[in-house]
């Protein structure tokens, strides 16, 4: 499935987000993709709360609607003080906003394209719309979006909330150097519980480019103490990783290995025949699967395989299963991608393997974050992402971890290193609970 991004200027965004308030934006369909079709439009934003349409001309304008209701194929008018129809010119002058009627409707929620009465979109599934001022809204069809009715493109976003911050944090973290580096300090003289066992060995499972080998590199640099790039990382939408990899850690360059090997894979992908087998998964939870291991997308890796391991010792088996989601894109995880990683839980659950989540790119989903990482347990929209990812993966909120993986920096941040610190020590303390599992059998 491609990516599919937004025709959004950022100077359009910010326009747009000025009249919003304190929202973040969530691509829910865009036509030239899924198509100028009224089922189209409503297959992808029916319920969906809060939203915003975004419309595109050929003389520059990008115009369109906000409802803070739901589109429900009702066949009534939807009474909404809060809607208002709105225009961002081309010559980039401050954005129209135009409320409603005091009275009035604001669109009608029928099974046709969007129709706020001075306004319909996708008109008789064409990418046009038409324009009859005064019907619920009152505006100049030259000032709205330059007489100019045939669409180049149609977007529709969910407007969420992002909320403030929380008065106490709703886990307290010590911002230190002197945390840093006892965090540091735990990590390097980690030993399992079973003699038999060096390295607690923890696997990394979840979406195409969700930040999984980004994990890594962070780890890594923040252990080495500059920035590093050893597992291939990318923004694809197509798993950059094709190989099982095993990464061991050094402290410091030249350094001994930590106590600790991270597992990357393959991205998870919707399709059943796409992205990693769920028997792949199962292979690499008991150990039968070598380093650098080429995956097939077609078939699970075979006994008789070049990369299949048989005799399997404790040191090959997966410890600690981690799963990565990009915060960003929670809302956005479609139900069948929900539906893979029911199916890899029940199997991770019937091996006994511990399991945490992490929420990745905490600083791209909430402003505040993004200002001062400290925030990340004070924010509301990160709390409720929080609550939201446990509920839809079945994964305790002890269990979900937030972190900001290293992207674009050239140096170290004594923040983001705590928070990936903290993250690596809750996997080796999950890891001891496997081993005390072990010990009892």
């Amino acid at each position: 499935m491609p990516v599919i991004t937004s025709s959004l200027s950022e100077d359009q965004q910010k326009k747009l987000l000025s009249l919003l308030g304190h929202v973040r934006l969530h691509l829910l369909y865009k036509a030239s993709v899924h198509g100028f079709t009224a089922a189209a439009f409503h297959s992808r934003c029916d319920l969906q709360g809060p939203t915003v349409i975004v419309a595109y001309n050929a003389a520059g304008f990008v115009f369109g609607a906000y409802t803070s209701k739901d589109y429900a194929q009702r066949g009534e008018g939807v009474v909404d003080g809060e809607a208002f129809l709105y225009s961002i010119g081309a010559e980039g002058n401050n954005p129209l906003r135009v409320a409603g009627i005091s009275g009035q409707s604001a669109f009608t929620d029928g099974a046709t394209g969007p129709n706020y009465g001075a306004l319909v979109f996708l008109h008789e599934d064409k990418p046009e719309f038409q324009s009859n001022p005064g019907t619920g809204f009152h505006f100049q069809a030259a000032a709205m979006h330059g007489d100019d009715l045939t669409l180049t493109e149609f977007e529709v976003y969910r407007a969420e909330s992002l909320g403030d911050l929380l008065a106490k944090p709703w886990r307290n973290i010590q911002w230190t150097a002197e945390r840093r580096q006892q965090l540091m300090r735990t990590i390097q003289v980690y030993q399992p519980d079973i003699n038999a066992v060096c390295q607690a060995r923890v696997l990394l499972l979840g979406p195409v480019g969700a930040g999984k080998s980004s994990f890594f590199n962070s780890i890594n640099s923040a252990f080495r103490g500059n920035m590093t790039s050893q597992a291939i990382a990318g923004t694809a939408d197509k798993s950059v990783t094709t190989q099982f990899r095993t990464y061991t850690i050094k402290a410091g360059k030249g350094g001994g290995a930590l106590p600790l090997i991270l597992c990357d894979t393959m991205g998870l992908e919707e399709k059943p025949d796409a992205g990693l087998d769920i028997e792949d998964i199962v292979s690499i939870y008991k150990g039968h699967v070598k380093d650098r291991c080429q995956f097939s997308p077609s078939a699970p890796l075979q006994a008789d395989a070049p990369g299949y391991r048989k005799n399997v010792t404790l040191n090959d088996v997966i410890h600690c299963v981690v799963y990565v989601v990009d915060t960003c894109k929670a809302s956005l995880l479609s139900q069948k991608m929900l539906d893979k990683f029911t199916a890899i839980r029940k199997k991770t659950n019937q091996l006994g393997l511990p399991q945490i989540l992490l929420m990745t790119r905490v600083d791209e989903a909430c402003p505040l974050v993004a200002k001062d990482l400290k925030n990340v347990y004070r924010s509301v929209y990160i709390q409720r992402k929080a609550r939201e990812l446990s509920e839809s993966l079945g994964i305790p909120l002890s269990c979900v971890l937030p972190v900001k993986n290293y992207s674009g920096e050239l140096d170290l941040d004594q923040d983001t290193d705590i928070l990936l610190f903290s993250a690596v020590e809750q996997m080796l303390n999950y890891a001891d609970n496997f081993f005390e599992n072990q010990e009892m059998e």
